[in-house]
C-alpha cells in the first residue's frame, strides 16, 4: 500500500521545494518588458541580492543554471592560458575545474577527497611555491553539493594573504547561499556565484555573479569575447534589457522577488539558524539509525558538514533501494550520489543525499 498522498516531495539538493507563495507570484500573465511594474520591481532585487551575499559590490544576473555561472565568472576573469588553482572537495569542484580547462585555462587542482574540507596550510604552501605569481585565480566550492563538505572560505583567504599572493578568490555558493552564513566582503572573496534553484526557492533558470573592485580591474585585462557573458554592460546597463542581454526572465523575477521577501520577513540570520537546527536534527537521527547498521554521515566532523545538504553512506545496494522505496511508496524523492562511485560500488548505489 503506498504511503504517499497529495503533493510529492522533492528532497534532493536542488531544485529545492518552491513555497506556494513563490508559485503564486509566478502565476500571472506576461508583463510589459519595456516599462512599468516589471522594470520597477527588478530594480529592488539587486540591493537584496547584495545583502544576501554580504557585499556592497556589484551583482549581475544571467539566464542559466549554475554551470552558466561558472562560465560567466571565468569569462570575465580568465584569459586562455591563465593559471588557475582549483580546490576540490567533490564532484562540483571537479566540474568547475573541467569548465576552466575547456575554456583554455591552465588548471592545477588540489583534490582534498570526498570526505574532508580544504586544508588552508596546503593552499598556503602551494601559493608560496608560486614565486612567479603565475596563478591568477583560486576557485573553490563553499559547499560541495555532492559530498556535503563545507569549506572555510575565510581560512582560505587568510592562507592566501599569509602567502602574499595576489590571485583572485572565487567561490561557488550555488548550494548554500540564502541558507548558510556567507559574508563575501568580510571573508575577502572577490567573486561569488550562485543560482536560483536552491536557497532562493525559485525554479532553475537564473544564476548570479557578485564581483568586487579587484575583480573588475582584472576584467579590464581579460579578453571577454562573448558579449553575452560580459558582466560590465549588465552591471552598468543603459537600458533595462542590458541587464539580461535581451528579454528578461520575467516570471523567474516575480518568483525571486517573493522568495527574497520571505527571507527578509524571517530574517537572514534566523534562516541560517533554522537550517543549522534542522541539519543537527537530521545528524542526531542518523547517529541513532546507524547505531545498529551501516548508515553513516559522509563527513565525520560536524564542523565540516553543510547545513543545507546531508550526504549519507549506507552501503550498496541499500542506497538505491531506499531511494526507490521512498519515491514509489512514500512520495519522497532523495538525491543520488554524484561522483561518489568506487571500485566496489561504481554506481554509488550505497549513497544518497
Amino acid at each position: 500500500m503506498p504511503l504517499s498522498n497529495g503533493r510529492e516531495y522533492l528532497a534532493i539538493p536542488g531544485p529545492s521545494v518552491m513555497p506556494d507563495r513563490v508559485l503564486r507570484a509566478m502565476h500571472r500573465a506576461s508583463p510589459n518588458i519595456y516599462e512599468g511594474d516589471l522594470v520597477e520591481m527588478t530594480a529592488t532585487l539587486w540591493p537584496d541580492l547584495r545583502r544576501l551575499a554580504g557585499t556592497s559590490e556589484h551583482v549581475v544576473s544571467y539566464i542559466g543554471n549554475g554551470h552558466a555561472g561558472w562560465e560567466a565568472s571565468l569569462s570575465n576573469a580568465m584569459n586562455p592560458g591563465d593559471r588557475v588553482l582549483v580546490l576540490s572537495t567533490g564532484w562540483f569542484g571537479e566540474g568547475w575545474a573541467k569548465c576552466a580547462r575547456r575554456m583554455g585555462g591552465d588548471v592545477e587542482m588540489i583534490d582534498f577527497g570526498r570526505r574532508s574540507p580544504i586544508d588552508p596550510n596546503r593552499v598556503e604552501e602551494t601559493l608560496r611555491a608560486d614565486r612567479e605569481g603565475r596563478i591568477e585565480l583560486v576557485l573553490l566550492p563553499f559547499v560541495d553539493t555532492a559530498t556535503s563538505v563545507r569549506n572555510d572560505v575565510a581560512a582560505v583567504r587568510a592562507a592566501m594573504d599569509a602567502a602574499g599572493h595576489p590571485a583572485l578568490l572565487m567561490v561557488d555558493a550555488i548550494a548554500s547561499l540564502g541558507c548558510e552564513e556567507y559574508r563575501m566582503d568580510d571573508w575577502g572573496v572577490d567573486v561569488t556565484l550562485s543560482a536560483s534553484q536552491k536557497g532562493l526557492m525559485t525554479p532553475p533558470g537564473m544564476c548570479f555573479v557578485w564581483f568586487n573592485g579587484r575583480a573588475e580591474a582584472r576584467r579590464e585585462r581579460v579578453d571577454c569575447r562573448s558579449p553575452y557573458w560580459d558582466w560590465i554592460p549588465r552591471a552598468r546597463p543603459e537600458f533595462y534589457a542590458d541587464q539580461f542581454k535581451g528579454t528578461a526572465p520575467t516570471h523567474h523575477l516575480f518568483g525571486l522577488r517573493e522568495a527574497l521577501d520571505m527571507i527578509a520577513e524571517e530574517g537572514l540570520e534566523a534562516v541560517w539558524a533554522r537550517h543549522e537546527a534542522l541539519a543537527r536534527a537530521v545528524w542526531a537521527a542518523v547517529d541513532i539509525w546507524g547505531s545498529g547498521g551501516p548508515m553513516e554521515m559522509n563527513v565525520a566532523d560536524p564542523a565540516h558538514r553543510s547545513h543545507v545538504v546531508t550526504a549519507l553512506r549506507v552501503g550498496a545496494p541499500h542506497g538505491a533501494e531506499l531511494r526507490k522505496w521512498t519515491e514509489e511508496r512514500a512520495g519522497l524523492t532523495l538525491g543520488v550520489g554524484l561522483g561518489m562511485g568506487t571500485g566496489d560500488d561504481p554506481k554509488a548505489e550505497g549513497f544518497f543525499r
